[in-house]
């Protein structure tokens, strides 16, 4: 069957490929950034897995205003990278599992949960800024990827609550899966930040950590933090931090913290890392 091996948490901040792509990554505003990628970039390649299920949200690339699906999946065979308006990233397309995909949409459905099946779409900055920090500048991404796409943008969103089930029944779907795969779940956006208003630029160190805690904790208190309070704590954007909640769902009851990471600023964000292990019960 195919296994959930690892959750991996981190932000997906457009500025971040920015600095990859242009060969940034080390000069002293990023250097510290993505050195706390180190430690993951190396586990990454002793861990190899065959597919990472990436938790994202699109911005305007592959949905608008017209189409806002809370929970999509990619069932495709390849994405390539959205142009944002400034041309698409120069890195490789995105080769997808559409067996494995298929396979989760269909076991989703049946366990009620009512996904939208994309067979076709571009991925945008939420998707390819996880992969690089994790794996580098590649000619060819290591493992496929299953698009998972939230709606965190237009309100209404999905609870905290929904999302950790989502990653419980994704884990359930998985395990059905008969072919032998080495599979990873990654929960990206975040963490506090807020893009316009009177509360621009606003960050919360104090409560970004006090999330990671949570998502270390071997109870599940995290899926119930209200919206308001990501709203009051976090800003505006800060709600992306629910997509993590699908990875940690999906994870188990206890998991063990492998590393760490956070810092601010990136551009008005903060920056938030964790990788994670599921422990059996």
């Amino acid at each position: 069957m195919a296994r959930i091996t690892a959750g991996v948490g981190s932000s997906h901040v457009p500025l971040l490929g920015v600095a990859v792509d242009q060969g940034k990554t080390r000069d002293e505003y990023f250097g510290p950034i993505f050195a706390g990628y180190d430690w993951t970039k190396k586990w990454e390649e002793e861990e190899k897995p065959d597919v990472v299920i990436l938790v994202y949200n699109d911005h305007a690339s592959a949905f608008d205003a017209n189409i806002i699906p809370t929970f999509a999946i990619g069932c495709g065979e390849r994405y390539k990278p959205a142009d944002e308006g400034w041309g698409p990233r120069p890195v490789p397309d995105v080769e997808g599992h559409a067996d494995f995909a298929w396979h989760i949409a269909q076991c989703l459905i049946l366990d009620e949960f009512d996904m939208t099946i994309i067979n076709e779409m571009d991925v945008d900055h939420g998707l390819t800024v996880p992969l690089s920090m994790m794996f580098g500048q590649p000619e060819k991404w290591p493992c496929k990827v299953v698009p998972l796409a939230v709606n965190v943008v237009t309100y209404p969103v999905p609870s905290g609550n929904r999302c950790w089930a989502l990653g419980e029944a994704i884990a359930r779907a998985a395990e059905s899966f008969p072919e032998d795969l080495n599979v990873q779940i990654w929960g990206t956006g975040g963490m506090s930040h807020q893009l316009q208003g009177p509360r621009a630029g606003l960050l919360n160190r104090e409560w970004d950590n006090r999330f990671l805690d949570m998502l270390e904790a071997d109870n599940d208190d995290v899926r119930h933090i209200p919206h308001i309070e990501y709203l009051r704590e976090t800003g505006s954007e800060g709600i992306e931090m629910v997509m993590w909640l699908i990875m940690r769902g999906a994870l188990g009851k206890k998991v063990k913290r492998l590393h760490r990471h956070y810092h601010i600023p990136c551009s008005n964000t903060a920056i938030g890392h964790i990788v994670l292990e599921p422990l059996s019960e």
